[in-house]
């Protein structure tokens, strides 16, 4: 399960004044899962109330009184009684939005109260409110699918798990863990870290039963539509959705996505599925300073989706097409990779003020430039490469290095670790231009520790 979850859980709840939490995140993420084993866990005595199935719990939050809510909640069947040791949860929060105004008066009246709230369709509660929010008075968790290294411990890995969560700049990696991690990143690929699908196949090890998971969780989220879409057309929601599957890591183009609507109308379905969670965008940064989301230009992004897993399930990929596709060469091989580690870039910036992805585009005439990511790691601006191999073009991250104040350049792909000073020529206003910059190389799998192995790379590289 989400380890960076539970112990943020745990340094929450052993605040002497915490603030009530409010855990955000797509459907079937995992979310009431967690707060449930924190508890277990931490032997603490949890309520759960489930308002999806208690509207008349409505009037009762509109009250704004702590101990009215708290004894209306008691007499509801199967609840005991809700001491200050008690871990209250108030799962799908947004089916009662005066239950999200009521968290404020939780915290100032009843603070030796641990409150936790958790929705999967949150944002459209928050977008649609005509009340007055609980700025300042409540905590923010975001969730999304569980990491590569969640996964391994999942299936059973754990030594796997702990080198990559151990992992320090400049240790030595065995050809045996290099090969065995790449083998189960391509597992990862297909099976995805959605929590349901992740715990079929620790039991079963079976594909196919996965397979019948993502299909189950795809249908939930097109079920879901109806309940943010209003009077817009499922149909073409329904193109969008799979639109976003089959084209992560491209450049929006409305065009692209259905030549006979308006831009308008498709671009307002994209941020229907961006508020829902289930896609994001990684939207292009000028990189000229900090911090990246200042300088973005909002109308060029791409797209990510929730999950791997689910990313291949809605573009038709099965188990033999993905464990062999170095070998068939999937025309989405570079998707799939770029998917990954823009996956887990989001878990990284989770907890950060500036969560939104971002990449830089240049776009000529005559040539072309992209950096698949731009990420802010210790004040210092690091532009990420994504390879889906052993090898591939750095034009982009030359011309990128020549233009921008970077000090260090990140490729990652499916070679060790290694670090490389490179010399080249870019073309810049019609002039050649010598350009010198550090590269680090990382394989996919330690995409989680990137932050802490650029961090000590700068450090050797500033003391040298």
């Amino acid at each position: 399960m989400q380890r960076k979850q539970l112990e943020f859980l745990s340094s929450w709840f052993d605040k002497k004044r915490r603030k009530p939490l409010v855990i955000r995140g797509a459907r079937q993420v995992g979310k009431s899962t967690l707060v449930e084993m924190f508890a277990r866990q931490n032997q603490i005595a949890i309520c759960t109330v489930n308002l999806e199935r208690h509207p008349e719990l409505t009037s009762v939050f509109s009250s704004k009184d702590p101990r009215k809510i708290i004894q209306q909640i008691e007499f509801l069947p199967n609840i005991g009684s809700i001491t200050p040791g008690t871990l209250l949860f108030l799962d799908e929060i947004q089916a009662i939005p005066e239950a999200i105004v009521a968290l404020r008066y939780f915290y100032e009246d009843m603070p030796e109260l641990a409150v936790v709230g958790a929705g999967s369709l949150l944002e459209f509660a928050l977008k649609d409110h005509t009340f007055s929010m609980p700025v300042g008075r409540i905590q923010y968790l975001h969730m999304g699918p569980m990491t590569f290294s969640e996964f391994l411990l999942a299936i059973g890995e754990e030594q796997l798990a702990e080198f990559i969560l151990g992992y320090e700049f400049g240790q030595e990696i065995g050809e045996v863990a290099h090969k065995r991690l790449l083998s189960l990143i391509r597992s990862y690929y297909y099976i995805g870290g959605m929590p349901e699908a992740v715990a079929v196949f620790a039991e079963s090890r079976s594909y196919k039963d996965v397979s019948e998971v993502h299909r189950s969780i795809i249908d939930t989220y097109r079920d879901d539509f109806p309940k943010y879409a209003g009077s817009r057309n499922l149909n073409r929601l329904h193109n969008v959705f799979n639109f976003a599957a089959r084209n992560v890591g491209v450049k929006v183009k409305y065009s692209n996505i259905s030549s006979h609507e308006q831009s308008v109308t498709l671009k307002k379905d994209i941020e229907l599925l961006t508020m829902a969670r289930v896609i994001s965008k990684v939207i292009h940064s000028h990189c000229s300073g900090l911090p990246l989301q200042a300088d973005m230009k909002e109308k060029v992004y791409k797209l990510l989706f929730l999950d791997i897993g689910l990313m291949n399930t809605t573009c038709g990929l099965d188990w033999p097409a993905v464990s062999q596709m170095e070998e068939v060469k999937l025309i989405n091989q570079g998707a799939i990779a770029e998917q990954f580690v823009g996956q887990h870039l989001q878990e990284l910036l989770s907890d950060k003020a500036n969560r939104e992805l971002t990449y830089w585009l240049r776009e000529g005439r005559s040539a072309n430039a992209e950096v698949d990511f731009v990420i802010v790691t210790r004040s210092s601006i690091i532009p990420i490469e994504v390879k889906s191999g052993a090898s591939g073009s750095l034009k982009s991250l030359h011309q990128f290095m020549g233009t921008k104040d970077a000090p260090l350049a990140v490729k990652i792909d499916a070679n060790l670790p290694s670090v490389q000073h490179l010399k080249t020529v870019i073309q810049e206003n019609k002039q050649r231009k010598q350009v010198k910059y550090d590269l680090l190389s990382l394989p996919l799998y330690l995409v989680e520790q990137l932050e802490t192995i650029v961090a000590d790379c700068l450090i050797e590289k500033n003391s040298n």
